[in-house]
């Protein structure tokens, strides 16, 4: 089991090389959630021939982005939300984590609603509750595991992905006449703009939390290898599992909208081959949401430790947080509504419009406000380098929200801009260039990076003291 939580990962402790990045990321992206946000691009309105390629300059973007944080991890040895107190300061970073928190439970809730008609359909139960409540129970001894077990399961993750959705894609050519479903519709700014963000939002909302799983690397990795791995296996598995989930919303119409799930199963045809299906569903949501319950279960932690001074909790603290993180998130799937597809267009669209705005502060001050310059201990003191509130990252971050909505195209609520612009949305385009300049602007006058990284002081093994003093 696991040991660390939010402390900083000692060098002794450090192991692994950048490909666990790519399996990881790639595993967590070819499952069916990711299929489902390939589909949202068909459902409303673009035709599949240009839904794949805006998805696909969307995760590129996107991916871009989530890439960067990942690069953070091995030289901070951080969670990554514990690294924006160099931004946001200690208290700030609170603000965004709130934000963060509720993103893991939209997701986990999703995700547990997906994979548990999966597990009822395996299991011939007839209760879909009942196979919610097993899948939150198997997402809860994985996460509580901890870090290498979630690397296993992205593994297995990604071997069976490959194999499953693989399969499903050819089943979709050779059961429907994809040329007649495809092309059928002219190029749409509008529709080409969604698919676009709904790719590029997919991937900004493993920002938060994609450097937890690369701080466990030696310091001394590579800054290029893992950014390239973690790109690599997050944008081709993300755009692997949308593509498909956008020709089967193409080619299947309501036959996929009322039924993602059983329509997979029905698509995979024999019950052996169905049953597999379920099977590949089930794992690949498996790995998504014990990250899921992971990084949620972290950046409570990171809220919690940054009014009491904290830096690590005891084993059963840590399992009570992630099993009280599971259960909520389990209750709100159980109630989740039967408008699931529309639901879960407007939250990936509202986490864009909230997650912009942080990773444009958070980049534009690691890479070129503070260059990679961070006093590591005074992450965990108020009242050390990065004090309490920093006043320009949160008032960067509160313009950074406020601009996009002008530009915002989801059902509560449609800018005025985003009317004159045929209804597309390109709230987060505004939200990542303004918050960018502000921010680079602002505080290269006020910011205070070290004059190189400050690392705190390892304490030796026990052993190693034992040896000295008896030396």
């Amino acid at each position: 089991m696991e040991r660390r939580t939010i402390e900083v990962i000692p060098d002794t402790e450090r192991h692994g090389t950048p490909r666990s990045q790519f399996t990881l990321w790639f595993g967590a992206n070819m499952q069916i959630t990711a299929i489902v946000d390939g589909a949202l691009a068909v459902v409303f309105g673009a035709d599949a021939l240009w839904a794949i390629p805006a998805l696909l300059v969307g995760n590129v973007l996107g991916g871009i982005v989530m890439a960067l944080h990942s690069a953070q991890g091995p030289r901070l040895g951080v969670p990554q939300m514990i690294s924006s107190r160099a931004q946001f300061g200690v208290f700030g970073a609170v603000l965004p984590l709130l934000l963060v928190i509720l993103m893991y439970l939209g997701f986990a809730a999703t995700g547990s609603v997906l994979a548990g008609q999966a597990v009822s359909e395996m299991l011939h139960l007839d209760s879909t509750e009942l196979g919610i409540l097993l899948f939150g129970a198997l997402t809860a001894v994985v996460a509580v595991t901890g870090y290498r077990l979630i690397h296993i399961a992205g593994r297995v993750a990604t071997v069976v992905g490959v194999l499953g959705l693989g399969y499903l894609l050819v089943r979709v050519f050779t059961q429907y006449d994809v040329g007649a479903h495809v092309g059928i519709k002219g190029f749409e700014a509008a529709t080409f703009l969604l698919a676009v963000g709904l790719g590029a939002g997919w991937q900004l909302t493993f920002g938060p939390y994609v450097a937890d799983y690369s701080r466990y690397l030696p310091r001394d990795t590579s800054t290029r290898a893992t950014f390239w791995s973690t790109f690599a296996g997050s944008v081709i598995g993300s755009q692997w599992a949308m593509t498909l989930g956008a020709l089967t919303a193409a080619v299947a119409g309501k036959a996929f909208l009322t039924d993602q799930v059983g329509f997979l199963g029905e698509l995979a045809g024999p019950a052996i081959l169905a049953f597999l299906v379920y099977l590949v569903i089930v794992v690949g949501k498996l790995t998504v949401n014990c990250l899921n319950a992971y990084g949620g279960f972290m950046s409570i932690l990171t809220t919690v430790t940054a009014f009491d001074g904290r830096s690590r909790i005891s084993p059963a603290a840590r399992a009570g947080y992630i099993i009280g993180f599971t259960a909520v998130s389990l209750v709100i799937a159980l109630a989740a509504s039967d408008d699931f597809l529309t639901n879960f267009k407007n939250f990936v669209l509202l986490l864009l419009m909230v997650f912009t705005p942080w990773s444009a502060i958070n980049l534009v001050d690691y890479y070129l406000v503070s260059r990679e310059r961070v006093d590591i201990p005074a992450l965990y003191d108020p009242a050390g380098r990065y004090g309490r509130w920093n006043v320009t990252a949160l008032t960067c971050y509160v313009v950074g929200v406020a601009v996009q909505i002008p530009f915002l195209a989801t059902k509560l609520y449609t800018g005025a801009l985003t009317k004159r612009l045929d209804g597309a949305d390109v709230s987060w385009i505004v939200g990542l260039v303004v918050t960018s300049a502000l921010y680079w602007l602002w505080a290269r006058r006020t910011a205070n990076p070290p004059a190189e990284t400050v690392h705190p002081v390892e304490s030796a093994p026990a052993e190693t003291v034992r040896q000295a003093a008896a030396g």
